[in-house]
């Protein structure tokens, strides 16, 4: 389940990065795609409820299986990014919320694929064949 939900948070958060990192852009083009649902602020904010909420999710299932922090390093940042990018009044200033959460949606698409790739990827144990003693003389 923790695999599934790795790759969802990191697909999303990606797309988050990228829809917060060129919607500025798609306004400045295009001024009528400020007008869409997906640009509004309630849907900005359920998506990082969504993100944060995320995140909890795969760290409480995987955590446990690798007991290994570096998904936190990029996690724990990338969602409080997100949150006062959000949340905050730097929500005020495009900008600075522009770099908040692209750079936040990044740290947590980056956390999950490290947590994905601890948690799923190959385990060396007794039974691998790598982790062997060597044979002694």
């Amino acid at each position: 389940m923790s695999g599934w939900l790795d790759r969802v948070g990191a697909s999303a958060s990606l797309l988050c990065a990228l829809h917060c990192a060129l919607l500025p852009v798609a306004v400045a083009v295009v001024p009528g795609a400020a007008a869409g649902w997906w640009a509004g602020r309630s849907f900005e904010m359920g998506f990082v409820v969504f993100a944060v909420a995320l995140v909890v999710a795969t760290v409480a299932l995987s955590y446990p299986r690798h007991r290994i922090g570096a998904p936190l390093w990029f996690l724990v940042p990338g969602a409080l990014l997100l949150l006062l990018g959000t949340f905050s009044e730097w929500h005020e200033r495009e900008p600075l919320h522009t770099v908040l959460v692209s750079v936040g949606g990044t740290l947590v698409a980056v956390g999950h694929l490290v947590n994905l790739r601890l948690a799923h990827g190959h385990v060396h144990d007794a039974h691998c064949g790598h982790c062997t003693p060597p044979a002694r003389r």
